[in-house]
């Protein structure tokens, strides 16, 4: 009489170590079974912004029970990537990942079709990275104001490099030129890669570089760090100072890195989307990861993101217009 009670509790002990087992995977399924999300990256991959894509992209989808898709869209100083989420429906499946680049280019290109300040609506900031001003070993340059001494000196002799007119390291050095009065020649080229090589060779003497592509190259001896767009020394570089600590004027070019979705997508989606960001910023590996990259996670409402943009934009229009900077 006994024995049949028992033996059907360990069926269902055993049925319920197996549903157990099997649960999570369930759920894994079913986590990534709604409609696909594209998150676009107007650059090309290995930047820092495919990064920030690539941390938060995972994490979004088990969040938001939807696959995320990364989607590099190159090309036309971001303008390519930036203008497929223009475009896009405002449902929430398609989001850009971008940098400040996207307000600097509201004045390059002021025939572009498209407001991409007016045209997208701001998600959330995901973080802040620094530029180095870094000098070559060959041009003997040992401090910012030796720099500047010698660019007053002989105004025009010496040069700077930058992967391209317009991008933020481009502007950078000229708010730098515009704050201090002095001329250095802006020699542009076709990314990052070909500008430190010329750096390294000496071909020419100075200009911003991200963190994480200065950082291999200051460590080993091969170019020098002047100054670091930060308000105080970064902890991957504790001896380079602060450039706003040596008086050269409002020099504010940090770069700011931020979630934005085609403009008309509804509060509700964007306020949800901002709070599992928020989660997601604040999880260690992804502050671990992003510290590889010299970026600092931050988050901020729609609403403060929407005016940290329209205040930038105004910034580097009167830069750009300032130096009569074009995108050509």
């Amino acid at each position: 009489m006994n024995r049949r009670p028992t033996v059907s509790r360990r069926r269902w002990l055993l049925i319920a170590a197996t549903a157990a087992t099997t649960m999570p995977t369930v759920r894994a399924q079913t986590a990534a079974s709604g409609p696909p999300m594209r998150l676009i990256v107007p650059f090309t991959p290995g930047t820092g912004i495919d990064l920030i894509a690539r941390q938060i992209g995972p994490k979004l989808s088990e969040r938001l029970g939807r696959p995320v898709v990364v989607d590099n869209r190159a090309g036309a100083s971001g303008n390519l990537g930036t203008e497929a989420v223009v475009r896009a429906a405002p449902d929430g499946s398609t989001l850009l990942v971008t940098v400040n680049t996207l307000v600097m280019n509201r004045a390059l290109y002021p025939n572009l079709g498209f407001d991409p300040v007016k045209d997208l609506e701001p998600v959330s900031l995901t973080s802040w990275g620094q530029l180095l001003l870094v000098t070559s070993k060959a041009s003997g340059i040992t401090s910012t104001q030796e720099l500047l001494a010698r660019a007053r000196a002989r105004p025009g002799s010496l040069n700077y490099g930058s992967p391209g007119n317009g991008t933020p390291h481009h502007l950078a050095m000229e708010l730098l030129k515009n704050e201090t009065r002095t001329f250095i020649t802006h020699i542009p080229y076709r990314g990052s890669a070909p500008a430190v090589t010329d750096l390294l060779g000496g071909q020419i003497d100075v200009m911003f570089l991200p963190i994480h592509v200065a950082l291999q190259h200051v460590k080993a001896g091969s170019i020098r760090a002047l100054g670091i767009s930060s308000d105080k020394p970064h902890p991957l570089l504790p001896e380079v100072p602060p450039l706003r600590s040596l008086n050269m004027g409002h020099l504010d070019v940090d770069m700011w890195y931020g979630v934005l979705a085609p403009a008309g997508t509804p509060r509700a989606l964007t306020d949800r989307l901002n709070q599992e960001l928020k989660s997601i910023l604040a999880l260690p590996e992804v502050q671990a990861a992003f510290a590889t990259q010299g970026m600092s996670p931050a988050h901020s409402s729609a609403d403060e993101f929407r005016a940290l943009i329209a205040k930038d934009a105004v910034r580097w229009a009167t830069v750009i217009q300032a130096q009569r900077i074009t995108a050509n």
